[in-house]
C-alpha cells in the first residue's frame, strides 16, 4: 500500500545582525554569565533591529530554504507561519511573506502555539498534504520575542531572543513504512488549565495593549520534563523507532538543563541531542528550525536518518513529529 508522505526538501534560518551577550545583559540588570549558563546554558541572544519585523525574519529563512530546497517560490501551495508575535493582530504574517516571496496564488495563514509552534505548523502542513489539498508546503517559524519582555525582568528576559527558521516540504508517494522518507507521526497536546503559568499579560480583546511575557520558572521547568514524555513514547509506538535507533532527537530550546534531563528520561544519548540555544537562546516557534538547519548545514542530519522533533510551550502545549530524512 502507498501513502502519500511530506518529505523535507530544503530548510534555512535566519537570525539578526545584533547579538546581545550574556556581559551585555550583566550592564543592564543584576545578572552574571556565570548565573545565565549555569542555569540555562545559554550565552548570547539575537535582536531585531527597529523596524526589522516577524515577517523579515521569515521571510530571510524562507528564501534560504526555498534555495536549499531547489524549488521556485511560486511552486509554493500554502504557507503556514508559526509564531506568536506577529507584525500586526491581523492580517496573518504569513500573507505577508507571501507577498514578499511573490506568491500570488495558494494560501497562508499563521499557527499560534508559542515555543510548540513548529511542531503544530508541521502536524498541520502534513495533514493538508496527506488529504490533498496542498503538494508543496511552506513551512516557518518566526519570532521577535524581544518586543514582549520587560528588559527589567532578569528572570525572563535573559532567556529569550528573536529569530526564524523554515523547512519546504513537498508530497512524496512511500510505501507506507517507518523506512519511507517524511513525516512518520505527530502527536499534539494541550491542557488550558496551565496558561498562568507562562503567558502574556495584554492583548487586543482584554487589555487593548501587547503586554509582557510572564512566567513561573519553575513550573515551567517541572511541567517541561514530564509532560513531553507521553508525545515521544506515541512516537516511538507509531514508528517502531526507539531512543537506541533513533538517529537525532532535535528538541525545542528552551533551557539546556530543560534539554538534558528530557533527554536523559527518555534515554536519548547526549551526543544525538541537536543544541543550539547557547547562541540564540529560547526564540519560541523559531528554535526547532533554527536546531534543524545548523544540524542540517553542518552535515550531521544525512538522509535516510531518524529525527525526532519535541517541543512545549505557553498553553500548555506540546508535541513532537517523527520524520525520515
Amino acid at each position: 500500500m502507498t501513502v502519500t508522505r511530506s518529505v523535507v526538501l530544503g530548510t534555512g534560518s535566519y537570525l539578526p545582525e545584533k547579538r546581545l551577550t550574556n556581559e551585555d545583559l550583566a550592564r543592564m540588570v543584576d545578572t552574571s554569565d556565570e548565573w545565565i549558563v549555569q542555569r540555562t546554558g545559554i550565552k548570547a541572544r539575537h535582536i531585531a533591529a527597529e523596524g526589522e519585523m516577524t515577517s523579515d525574519l521569515a521571510l530571510e529563512a524562507s528564501k534560504r530554504a526555498l534555495e536549499a530546497a531547489g524549488v521556485a517560490p511560486e511552486s509554493i501551495d500554502l504557507i503556514i507561519l508559526a509564531t506568536a508575535t506577529p507584525d500586526n493582530t491581523f492580517p496573518a504574517s504569513a500573507v505577508t511573506v507571501q507577498a514578499k516571496l511573490g506568491i500570488t496564488s495558494g494560501f497562508a495563514f499563521d499557527v499560534h502555539a508559542v515555543c510548540s509552534g513548529f511542531v503544530y505548523a508541521m502536524a498541520t502542513a502534513d495533514a493538508y498534504i496527506r488529504g490533498g489539498l496542498a503538494r508543496r508546503v511552506l513551512v516557518i517559524g518566526a519570532e521577535t520575542f524581544s518586543r514582549i519582555l520587560d528588559w527589567n525582568d532578569r528572570t525572563t528576559c535573559v532567556l529569550f531572543g528573536d529569530g526564524a527558521g523554515a523547512v519546504v516540504l513537498e508530497g512524496q508517494e512511500g510505501e507506507g513504512t517507518a523506512f519511507d522518507r517524511g513525516i512518520l507521526s505527530s502527536h499534539l497536546r494541550s491542557d488550558g488549565r496551565h496558561k498562568e503559568k507562562l503567558f502574556v499579560d495584554g492583548g487586543p480583546s482584554s487589555t487593548q495593549t501587547v503586554g509582557t511575557l510572564k512566567m513561573e520558572g519553575r513550573e515551567v521547568f517541572k511541567h517541561a520534563v514530564s509532560m513531553i514524555t507521553d508525545v515521544i513514547e506515541d512516537a516511538f509506538d507509531d514508528t517502531g523507532i526507539s531512543a537506541e535507533n533513533l538517529d537525532w532527537f532535535v528538541p525545542h530550546q528552551a533551557n539546556r538543563r530543560i534539554i538534558d534531563a528530557s533527554a536523559k528520561k527518555l534515554g536519548i544519548a547526549p551526543e544525538k541531542v541537536v543544541v543550539t540555544v547557547d547562541e540564540h537562546g529560547n526564540t519560541s516557534a523559531a528554535s526547532i528550525p533554527l536546531a534543524l538547519d545548523a544540524a542540517v548545514r553542518d552535515g550531521r542530519i544525512k538522509r535516510g536518518q531518524t529525527v525526532l522533533l519535541e517541543a512545549m510551550g505557553g498553553g500548555f502545549t506540546w508535541g513532537s513529529v517523527m520524520l525520515r530524512w
